[in-house]
């Protein structure tokens, strides 16, 4: 990105940019499907959003950081909460969601589809 790395506008998006595991450019840079973001009338940076697969790589990513080790070796009770939260944030709308939560939780898809029941039958869905 050729912006200047101080100004204000990419100091207050970038955390946001990089939680989602997004891209910063320049405006030039920006396609039609970039959002480009302006201060005080002037286009400053464009954001390029990651595609929705990538964006649960990224989520998953964060939640091991997060956790401090690999998602498979958290206990059962912390998988079933770490569901819950992936369920909020759409995880299972992405194409192979569950595939991808199975495989980084290493578990089965069978056993986030319970997790995910047994939430919803508590819930009385």
């Amino acid at each position: 990105m050729t912006e200047p790395a101080d100004h204000p506008l990419l100091t207050a998006v970038k955390p946001l940019v990089d939680a989602m595991g997004a891209e910063l450019l320049s405006p030039e840079q920006a396609a039609d499907d970039d959002v480009v973001l302006a201060w005080e009338g002037a286009d400053v940076i464009a954001v390029r959003l990651p595609q929705l697969s990538e964006s649960l790589d990224h989520i998953l990513a964060a939640m091991e950081r997060r956790h401090g080790m690999p998602l498979a070796d958290l206990d059962r009770k912390t998988k079933q909460g770490v569901v819950r939260t992936l369920e909020a944030r759409g995880a299972f709308a992405v194409r192979h969601g569950v595939e991808t939560v199975a495989g980084a939780l290493g578990v089965s898809r069978f056993t986030v589809y319970n997790y995910l029941n047994r939430d919803n039958a508590a819930k009385g869905e």
